[in-house]
């Protein structure tokens, strides 16, 4: 998809995102070269709710991540997953006209459909100017065109329209907001300023209906919020990273990822616990060991993944299993990215323990995150 054409908002389906891409270029040679002033994630700041619900668009890139599972009233079992991300581009910003891409939204949504055998998926992004896209500050509220997900107070809705499917949800918060690493800041490699601001929302109860090919279907389940905004770009040696939440079936919470080098080794790793009941633990870089099993080889694409693994964070020890080992989205006409994103069973000792969302980035080419580079 691309900025452009009726509206200035077009989905997958339409043009081509180098029109984007023309925009951005044409802002960078029309005005001066003044520089993006970009403002640093610093240790020792934490994140403060309900005021960091909203958008901060002075950072590099942000985004409001929900994945979940859901039971349909056919006897269905549907994994969903709805992304925006707000990207300020490195682009001068001294233009004076209105269609300056300050900020872009991008927005992702997909859907798991083991019974149809496919992952359903589409992808928008416009320039966040004359109401075709935006992120309110005040609060979580971002949309691009008639896609949107909003929050009042505990309670947040997700509703797009997408392609050939759609979702209207509605997601009531059980538990209190969990902060990642210190006071929600989180570490992503050795250097302190590769860290990003990070707050998870699990245990979300979910309620509302999705459709495919027009037919529309009640869905109960449950769901997992993030939401991160930085400056840092990749670490030049890192190639991407594999991220998991899972909502524990005894009412706790697991968040782990790890970044990886060129080879595939670990260039670092953490993790959050909440066992039931009780404050987030942050789990050292050390204890934290994504072990790969089975992989899958995508028909599309040629990438190889590994859609089963081995999880240890501290003492906790977890098998991973896909719902279905086809869910691979491409998002090249918005992110420029291919990658891996589904859901996910927790097993101890091949008894069910929890449910949810494993991301794997960067196995095809190295991950470029939107509004920079790596």
């Amino acid at each position: 998809c691309a900025a452009g054409g009726s509206g200035g908002l077009v989905t997958e389906r339409a043009l081509p995102a180098v029109l984007l891409g023309v925009a951005v270029a044409a802002a960078s040679l029309s005005a001066p070269a003044a520089p993006v002033d970009y403002p640093a994630v610093i240790p020792g700041v934490e994140v403060r709710l309900p005021a960091d619900h909203g958008s901060h668009p002075a950072f590099r890139t942000e985004w409001w991540y929900v994945t979940g599972w859901l039971d349909a009233e056919d006897g269905s079992t549907l994994g969903f997953q709805v992304t925006f991300f707000r990207t300020r581009p490195d682009v001068p910003e001294d233009n004076p006209s209105a269609f300056t891409p300050r900020q872009l939204v991008i927005a992702h949504v997909a859907l798991s459909d083991p019974a149809h055998g496919r992952l359903r998926h589409d992808q928008r992004i416009a320039r966040a100017t004359h109401g075709l896209a935006g992120a309110d500050p005040s609060d979580t509220d971002v949309w691009t065109g008639d896609w949107r997900l909003e929050r009042d107070g505990a309670r947040y809705r997700a509703r797009l329209d997408a392609s050939d499917f759609g979702l209207d949800l509605v997601l009531e918060r059980t538990q209190p907001p969990m902060l990642n690493g210190e006071g929600g800041y989180s570490q992503k490699g050795r250097l302190p300023s590769s860290a990003s601001y990070y707050y998870s929302v699990p245990q979300l109860e979910v309620g509302g209906t999705v459709s495919r090919e027009g037919v529309p279907v009640e869905v109960r389940g449950s769901a997992w919020l993030d939401h991160e905004w930085s400056t840092a770009l990749l670490e030049p040696e890192a190639r991407g990273w594999d991220w998991i939440g899972i909502n524990l079936d005894d009412g706790g919470a697991l968040m782990a990822f790890r970044m990886r080098d060129r080879e595939g080794k670990r260039l670092w790793a953490a993790a959050t616990l909440r066992r039931p009941g009780e404050e987030p633990v942050h789990v050292a870089p050390d204890d934290v060991v994504f072990l790969p099993g089975r992989r899958w080889t995508s028909p599309r694409t040629g990438i190889e993944y590994p859609v089963e693994f081995e999880l240890r964070t501290g003492d906790m020890a977890i098998d991973i299993e896909p719902l279905m080992d086809d869910q691979e989205s491409d998002s090249r006409m918005t992110t420029g990215a291919v990658y891996w994103e589904g859901a996910v069973r927790a097993l101890q000792s091949g008894r069910p323990i929890g449910k949810g969302y494993l991301e794997l980035t960067g196995y095809g080419e190295p991950l470029a995150l939107p509004g920079g580079g790596r």
